[in-house]
């Protein structure tokens, strides 16, 4: 079994997140790509996100009629910050080998990737699929995984292979320029977010007014 995992705030979900899932599990020929909002993400510096019920409601909207992506609350079943490590060590303990697991990441997140919990313990419980981002050279990726402590060797001019076999892999995938921030403050203001979103989630967020200044997070 081949899987995917995507995790983020998801505050809101939104197209870019959604073609970028897609792409990955065409792309290594996965059998579900699994997107989790997260139910207490550890990077946002204490900043205020919408409830867990309402992110995870909207990317279960967002997959609707998909065969390959899926949301999953697993994250909201643990007490505490949804650490990655603790996400992947799950998912071995849920599906019985062999399975191959897809960790999905920007480039900007991979490069801030030693401040994430066990950080080196990472790389034994999956592959790491690095999608490049505008204005971050591809030589930094390679540069900051070297700087991390693990034994990586290249295996090609786009993989780089640890010692528990999985791989670092960097990506290149259709970039939308399409933001969470940038949809809650155009809600916020009253302006139209149609295009941005699933028009399923479009009309999520207008029924329970979720960024709505009045409304505040709810």
């Amino acid at each position: 079994m081949r899987l995917g995992i995507f995790g983020g705030t998801f505050d809101p979900i939104h197209l870019g997140h959604l073609r970028l899932a897609e792409e990955v599990g065409e792309g290594f020929d996965l059998d579900k790509v699994y997107l989790l909002p997260a139910a207490s993400p550890p990077h946002k510096g204490g900043k205020a996100v919408t409830a867990f019920h309402h992110r995870f409601e909207m990317a279960k909207l967002a997959v609707e009629g998909s065969t390959l992506l899926a949301a999953f609350d697993l994250e909201a079943r643990r007490q505490g910050v949804s650490y990655s490590i603790e996400t992947l060590k799950e998912f071995h303990r849920l599906y019985p080998s062999p399975l191959e697991l897809f960790f999905i990441l920007g480039m900007d997140a991979f490069q801030e990737i030693e401040t994430w919990k066990s950080y080196r313990e990472l790389f034994d419980y999956a592959h790491f699929v690095v999608v490049q981002r505008p204005g971050i050279a591809a030589g930094k990726m390679e540069e900051r995984l070297f700087s991390l402590g693990v034994p990586f060797r290249r295996q090609d001019e786009n993989r780089f292979v640890g010692p528990s076999g999985y791989q670092v892999i960097p990506m290149e995938a259709t970039l939308m320029d399409i933001s969470s921030t940038g949809i809650r403050e155009k809600a916020a203001a009253g302006k139209s977010i149609r295009y941005l979103v699933p028009e399923s989630v479009r009309c999520y967020i207008l029924q329970y007014g979720l960024y709505n200044k009045t409304n505040g997070i709810s």
